[in-house]
C-alpha cells in the first residue's frame, strides 16, 4: 500500500506542479470548447488522456519504445499547438470538435507519456511488478488532471454566469493564449 501511495502523489504531483505547465496547458486547451453541462465529456477526454499517457508508460517501462527525449520535449509543446489551433479552427462546431479531441487526448496522451517515461523506467525496478506503480501514478495523474478541470470549469462558470463573457470569446481568448505559449514552447525545443 505505501508503493501505492507513493506513485499516486507521484502522479498528483505530475499533472499539479508548477513544473507540469505543458500538462495543464494541454488539459486546458482540450477541454476549453466545453462547459459544466459537457462533465461527462471532459471526464472521458481526461481518461482517454490517460490512457495514453499510461499505455506509453509502460511501454517504456518494458523498454518497448524509446525515443529520444529531445524529440519528446518538442513533441508535447506541439500536441498543445495542434489542440488549441483545432479550437481555433473548429469554431462554431462543436460536435465536430468533440470527436477531435477524443482521439487529440488518446494519442497526444502517447506522446506526454514519453515526457516522464525515463523516470519511470528508472524508478520502477526490473523485478518489481508494474501493476501497482502504474495503478497508483494514473488514478494519481486523473485525481490532478480532475482537479485542473474542476478549476476551469468554476473560473468559466464564474465568468459566463456572472460576469456575462461570451462563450466563443472564452473559447478563442484561452486557445489563442494557449498556442501562443505553446508554440513559443514548441519553437524553443526544435531538436535539430
Amino acid at each position: 500500500m505505501q508503493d501505492f501511495l507513493f506513485y499516486l502523489k507521484l502522479g498528483w504531483e505530475h499533472i499539479i506542479s508548477l513544473d507540469a505547465l505543458d500538462h495543464q496547458l494541454f488539459v486546458l486547451a482540450l477541454i476549453a470548447v466545453y462547459s459544466f453541462n459537457d462533465l461527462k465529456k471532459i471526464l472521458i477526454l481526461v481518461t482517454a488522456f490517460t490512457i495514453g499517457h499510461s499505455v506509453t508508460l509502460a511501454l517504456s517501462i518494458f523498454d518497448i519504445v524509446r525515443i529520444n527525449s529531445a524529440w519528446v520535449e518538442f513533441l508535447i509543446p506541439l500536441t498543445i499547438v495542434l489542440t488549441s489551433l483545432g479550437n481555433i479552427l473548429i469554431k462554431n462546431k462543436k460536435q465536430s470538435q468533440s470527436k477531435i479531441n477524443y482521439y487529440f487526448a488518446l494519442i497526444f496522451g502517447l506522446i506526454h507519456g514519453m515526457g516522464f517515461a525515463n523516470t519511470a523506467r528508472v524508478m520502477i525496478a526490473k523485478s518489481q511488478s508494474i501493476a501497482i506503480p502504474l495503478l497508483g501514478f494514473n488514478i494519481g495523474l486523473e485525481l490532478g488532471q480532475i482537479a485542473i478541470v474542476l478549476g476551469i470549469l468554476i473560473l468559466l462558470f464564474i465568468l459566463l454566469k456572472i460576469f456575462k463573457v461570451n462563450q466563443k470569446d472564452w473559447i478563442l481568448f484561452i486557445s489563442s493564449g494557449v498556442f501562443a505559449l505553446s508554440l513559443k514552447m514548441t519553437l524553443e525545443r526544435i531538436p535539430f
